[in-house]
């Protein structure tokens, strides 16, 4: 089960590197933990550190030159590419010296004459040319090991459609709909299991539960695939529910003590062979017994321990036997969201889920600072009920259709339950989605610098430069009545580009204040549209406008 979480749910900290007179910061409204430098008389030291990474961690560590954003500066960054506890810091001397530095966090180890000892890699990164220059050079060194170098299907998850609410009566329609707009993967989300009637039981039961689905999952994954979609399945292998049989029959496995639970959960220790085996012997029945082309792997509550190390390291070598022994299953590392995105899990999935939050203003924070390090086509972007499951904030669809856009793309809501033109404009989006997934999957990821952080641009944009889509969002109330021009960065300034709208019902909305150009098209050179940019219409909160260009014929 899936509970709300903090709304950014992969930090960014930010930091300037300033005069030895002082500095000054300030906290990024938009989703970056932004830190504050020492005075000049003396050292400081500012660390960051994490029981796993996440929701709460500063997964990326920049600090840059003062004024740096996404399209300028000078700036330094550090990753650490593991799952367990990590610490990083900046360190700056009364001489002016200035240090990144990042690393395991773990007890102290003791090494016999001879021995070694392998530790997690940092990713130490470096632009001159902002937060995007960072992204320039992270993304296309990511995508040259990617486990996944194929189509990313457009996924259905049931968790928002349906909860736990499980029967093949109640799914067997979601299918036909989800089939029907042109889903590619079905996902069937938390209740299967044995004896799972609510969040307080049964992590740990991996089987089936007779009750829920007396002929087991068969009928309904025949049926997923009939319909011409994957079959894919959610399981959270790393934790267990004192309330379970495995609880009962192996309480030395509890990686923490009964005060230590959290969430009616507590973590299962790996690091017990025993325990790690009896994982992999129930994920590998289920895939051998059942055609399951993907699985959603969660880890929904924190390590509460002093060192994560061993369990980290045999939640990578389960992880790795599982894919060895299934080569093609799919695997998405989900931990409530953002709770465990890096780069050490990243090298063993093909997927992560970006943050439990749906709501579509909070979605253009998190996904705008997350894809600083990881690539759009891993983070996993859903268009969620007009009324967001965790912030009880309503929004339009062709908002939630534009936000979900980019990324890797999917549905989080009952189809059944839309009217047929909500459905027809979920089809058109699945159409343009899967139309222009080659760009927004290989592309250059490109972020404006706005003076006014109530309005945002971002976009991809080809490897050629021969074209990009770009989306224009109102995340707040505008600052002025009139919008300053939009800029499309990272073009070729030399070239000439024409401009169309995709449209997901937002420019009928706006069509008394927008531009002409906005219906008809437009031309203009790329250095026009980077440096002064074309007229566009006052967005308010939460409407957004898409945007194809294309280099013009010669």
């Amino acid at each position: 089960m899936h509970t709300p979480k903090k709304a950014v749910a992969t930090a960014v900290a930010l930091l300037s590197v300033a005069a030895l007179a002082g500095c000054s910061s300030s906290t990024d409204p938009a989703g970056g933990d932004a830190a504050a430098c020492a005075p000049a008389d003396g050292p400081v030291t500012l660390e960051f550190t994490s029981w796993i990474p996440g929701i709460d961690d500063a997964f990326l560590l920049a600090a840059g030159t003062p004024g740096f954003g996404f399209r300028g500066g000078e700036v330094w960054s550090t990753h650490v590419a593991f799952s367990g506890d990590t610490r990083q810091w900046f360190e700056r001397s009364a001489l002016g010296a200035a240090v990144l530095g990042a690393g395991e966090r773990r007890q102290p180890v003791a090494l016999a004459a001879g021995a070694r000892l392998e530790t997690p890699v940092v990713v130490a990164t470096y632009s001159d040319a902002g937060l995007d220059g960072l992204s320039a050079r992270l993304h296309p060194w990511i995508r040259s090991w990617s486990t996944h170098t194929g189509v990313r299907p457009l996924t259905l998850n049931t968790w928002e459609a349906v909860y736990s609410d499980h029967s093949l009566d109640r799914l067997i329609p979601l299918v036909a709909r989800a089939a029907e707009v042109g889903v590619e993967r079905f996902v069937l989300d938390d209740g299967w299991f044995l004896g799972r009637t609510d969040d307080r039981r049964a992590l740990g039961d991996w089987v089936v539960d007779p009750r829920t689905w007396p002929d087991g999952l068969g009928p309904l994954a025949a049926a997923v695939i009939d319909a011409g979609m994957q079959f894919g399945l959610w399981v959270e292998p790393e934790m267990v529910s004192p309330d379970s049989r495995l609880a009962r029959a192996h309480p030395e496995w509890m990686l923490d003590t009964p005060a230590g639970t959290w969430r009616w959960q507590h973590a299962l220790d790996l690091a017990q062979p025993d325990a790690a085996a009896y994982v992999f012997d129930h994920l590998d029945a289920l895939l051998r017994e059942y055609p399951i082309a993907y699985l959603k792997r969660d880890h929904n509550r924190d390590l509460l321990v002093p060192d994560s190390h061993a369990q980290t390291v045999a939640l990578y070598a389960l992880i790795d036997r599982l894919r060895t022994a299934h080569p093609g299953v799919e695997i998405e590392s989900c931990a409530s969201g953002g709770a465990r995105i890096d780069l050490g899990i990243l090298s063993r999935v093909d997927r992560v889920w970006t943050s439990d939050t749906n709501d579509p203003i909070e979605r253009q924070a998190i996904q705008r600072y997350t894809g600083v390090l990881i690539p759009p086509e891993y983070l996993g972007s859903h268009v969620g009920d007009a009324k967001a499951h965790t912030t009880g904030r309503t929004a339009s669809l062709s908002f939630r259709l534009a936000t979900a856009f980019f990324g890797r793309a999917g549905i989080e809501s009952d189809l059944t339950r839309l009217d047929e033109d909500e459905r027809q404009a979920i089809a058109a989006w699945v159409a343009a989605y899967r139309a222009h997934r080659p760009l927004l999957h290989s592309g250059r990821v490109v972020r404006g610098d706005g003076a006014d952080a109530a309005s945002i641009v971002h976009g991809v944009v080809a490897p050629d430069a021969g074209e990009a889509i770009y989306a224009l969002v109102a995340v707040d109330v505008p600052d002025a009545a009139v919008p300053a021009p939009m800029r499309m960065p990272g073009l070729d300034a030399t070239a000439e580009y024409e401009v169309t709208v995709i449209d997901f019902g937002a420019v009928g909305v706006l069509q008394d204040v927008a531009p002409p150009w906005l219906h008809d098209g437009v031309r203009m050179s790329g250095r026009v549209r980077a440096d002064v940019g074309v007229a566009v219409p006052l967005l308010l909160p939460g409407e957004a406008v898409l945007l194809h260009v294309r280099a013009a014929a010669s």
